[in-house]
């Protein structure tokens, strides 16, 4: 018989549900069970789940057939669960190492009907704080008179749980509830103080930091509670409890972050009836101030309150300045004419692309602007570019960064489409809509994951990455993996378009014609062998400084060999000094995919290329000779040495011999780039473009598929 049993609910915690079963799974205990629960997630969380009990058999799945919300999925759980003692997990948090089999010989030294154990709250950026430590546990009575611990804090005995009938309630907030009534008729508690579970508390995109009138929820929970465990209580008590309640309720009616302006009058209504239910037999009110307050709420008294707390002049602010980015504009002084505009209204007909920092006309946004271009015939798409952009295609509409006519056209734009970030002043207006196309899938540690790696964080800045993030309202992605990595490392409210690269749909529709085209217009030999190298950005230099010499390579793959180069664009296109006849410098080349087209195999490192390259089913060969110092400079999100694209080579030596033997055209390598091809691969059938397309503008009369 399992001795404790886990339960973990997932509903859109795709990104952190790996790293939350691997707290669980990897630790030294032999009787536990977990028990996932899919609560109908839209997301890949039940196919993490499945993935994992698939190589776990201590890990059953369960799959609800619809969303019931946490507490729903809990009590599915619970009903399943077969261990001595039940452990809630939420599936974007994790406990600590070593704390499984500590929590299980303490559960068995005391023996009690609920051990509550150490607890602290990891923020975004890794760091830990808030540690809550059971320094006493509350008695019966006591319970509804404080803030009750996190629920991954409270380790139930199952048969407590079944006898006394406590399950989790439905709506937000069930955990208030269910560790009240847990902790009010619990016979024996006992508590462990070190923290064993660590809570992401402010993290993006989870229910408690979503902005909804449904925190008002926390009032029927409160209202369960008191219900239920006050019966017999004294007067006293009763009054200490109910002022608790009241306090906690209303710290989120005060949160501008979870409650929306036009919500917080209902929830305040609630809370006032709330009181009027409960005061009855409750001592009288205490005087001062804190009667002062209760007497308003009771009275729903909503305005009074308001000038009482000091609120009314916080939310007048909000009113004339919708959005923290529009504060900041003015602090920064923008252009007044960029102010004017904003006042002006949205052109619904205007789309606005830009990439890689405003260098020229690229990658995702391209792709998605001339399909835009064939679908939604209607919205005019203009570019930002920058002094020095790569040259634009003809007919192509742009606006200089800087401009009058780019404050303007960015003020009042409908859609902006960017691969990279817009500046921070850049307001995202109420019915703009954003939409980050990025530019590559992530070997390398991005994101809110980045600060992990210090040595990679010169000129991070979290805080406005953070402040970027909010303003996207579509995030797209290539493939299975960078939607579960990006769902942590670039967590947005709004919805992840895992749909393939719009950029590769030149490559996974490419003939005989275009292949013959692209060599042409490089002006390539008929007959000519093709080798494209391009070695990414390395944090640790300042300059472009190539590990592998290409002259060299140039010179022992033969006279039939030309050698490409192209440089990282975080080194500028100023290009490099040509040495061997046989090498061209195709750095400031406008079109990547071109150079894809008319290649005939790829030397890379652990630049993104690799995964569009891979597209084209073509030999694919990685040269990392310093692949430890980017996997601890930088970090890495798969083990590229064995799960590479073809052929993984670390000398000159080896990569020459890799093309003179045949190892990289062999069946060993094209095996490894199926693999690779099926991993990241398998949307790149043509039509990512036309998918996004038809998703991002639906009321620009393209019609869905």
């Amino acid at each position: 018989m399992n001795f404790i049993s886990i339960v973990v609910p997932a509903w859109r915690v795709q990104g952190y549900l790996a790293e939350c079963l691997d707290s669980i799974l990897e630790q030294q205990t032999a009787q536990a069970e977990v028990i996932g629960v899919d609560d109908a997630s839209p997301d890949h969380s039940g196919e993490v789940l499945d993935d994992r009990a698939a190589r776990d058999p201590r890990l059953t799945v369960l799959h609800l057939s619809a969303n019931g919300g946490p507490g729903p999925a809990r009590n599915a759980g619970l009903e399943r669960a077969t261990g001595e003692y039940v452990w809630f997990v939420d599936g974007d948090d994790r406990i600590v190492p070593g704390a499984l089999a500590a929590v299980e010989a303490r559960l068995r030294e005391e023996k009690p009907d609920v051990l509550v154990v150490g607890a602290a709250r990891e923020r975004w950026n890794r760091s830990v704080s808030g540690w809550w430590t059971p320094a006493s546990v509350p008695t019966a009575a006591e319970a509804l008179t404080r803030r009750t611990p996190p629920l991954g804090a409270l380790v139930v005995r199952r048969q407590f749980l079944v006898e006394s009938g406590i399950r989790f309630e439905p709506g937000w907030y069930e955990d208030v509830s269910f560790a009240y009534a847990v902790l009010a008729q619990a016979g024996r508690v006992a508590t462990f103080a070190p923290a064993c579970y660590l809570r992401r508390f402010d993290r993006d995109g989870s229910i408690r930091s979503a902005r909804s009138a449904r925190h008002a929820d926390a009032v029927a929970q409160y209202d369960h509670a008191l219900s239920r465990h006050l019966a017999g209580a004294s007067a006293t008590l009763r009054r200490r409890a109910l002022d608790h309640a009241v306090t906690e309720l209303l710290k989120i009616v005060e949160d501008g972050s979870r409650v929306p302006r036009d919500a917080r009058r209902a929830m305040f209504t609630a809370i006032s009836a709330l009181v009027r239910r409960h005061e009855a037999g409750a001592a009288p009110r205490p005087g001062g101030a804190t009667g002062l307050r209760l007497k308003l709420v009771a009275s729903d008294f909503f305005g009074a309150y308001r000038a009482l707390r000091g609120v009314g002049g916080a939310l007048r602010s909000v009113r004339r300045a919708p959005g923290t980015a529009k504060a900041r504009l003015r602090k920064r002084g923008l252009r007044w004419y960029y102010r004017w505009q904003l006042r002006r209204p949205i052109d619904e007909n205007l789309a606005v692309y830009a990439a890689y920092w405003y260098r020229g006309y690229a990658c995702n946004p391209a792709a998605i602007y001339e399909k835009a271009r064939e679908l939604a015939p209607g919205v005019r798409g203009v570019w930002v570019v920058k002094r020095g952009h790569r040259p634009l295609p003809p007919g192509v509409d742009y606006v200089m960064s800087g401009s009058r006519a780019y404050y303007r056209t960015i003020a009042r734009a409908k859609y902006l489409i960017n691969n990279a970030t817009f500046p921070p002043e850049v307001v995202k207006r109420p019915g703009a809509i954003h939409v980050q196309t990025h530019h590559g899938t992530p070997l390398k540690t991005m994101g809110l994951d980045q600060p992990r790696f210090p040595a990679s964080t010169v000129g991070y800045d979290a805080e406005r990455l953070r402040r970027n993030i909010a303003k996207w309202d579509f995030s797209i992605t290539a493939n299975r993996h960078t939607t579960l990595l990006w769902d942590r490392q670039f967590p947005i409210r709004g919805e992840t378009l895992e749909t393939g690269y719009p950029r590769n749909d030149r490559l996974a529709l490419a003939t005989e014609e275009d292949v013959a085209a692209a060599r042409s217009e490089l002006g390539l030999a008929p007959g000519e062998r093709v080798v494209l190298y391009t070695p990414t950005h390395r944090e640790w230099h300042a300059a472009f400084t190539p590990v592998l010499d290409v002259d060299a390579l140039a010179e022992a793959l033969g006279p039939d060999t030309r050698v490409l180069l192209r440089g990282h664009y975080f080194y500028g296109l100023a290009g490099f000094p040509l040495r061997h006849p046989r090498v061209s410098d195709v750095s400031s080349f406008p079109a990547v995919e071109t150079l894809y087209l008319a290649a005939d195999a790829l030397i890379t490192d652990f630049s993104s290329v690799m995964f569009d390259y891979a597209v084209l089913d073509r030999p694919l060969i990685i040269f990392a000779p310093d692949w430890e110092i980017y996997r601890a400079v930088r970090g890495v999100t798969f083990d590229l040495e064995t799960e590479h694209p073809g052929s993984f080579t670390r000398t000159f030596d080896e990569l020459v011999e890799a093309f003179r033997s045949g190892r990289a055209t062999g069946a060993e390598a094209a095996a490894a780039r199926a693999r690779f091809q099926a991993r990241f691969c398998s949307l790149e059938d043509g039509r990512a473009a036309e998918r996004v397309v038809r998703r991002v503008f639906p009321g620009a009369g393209v019609a869905d598929v």
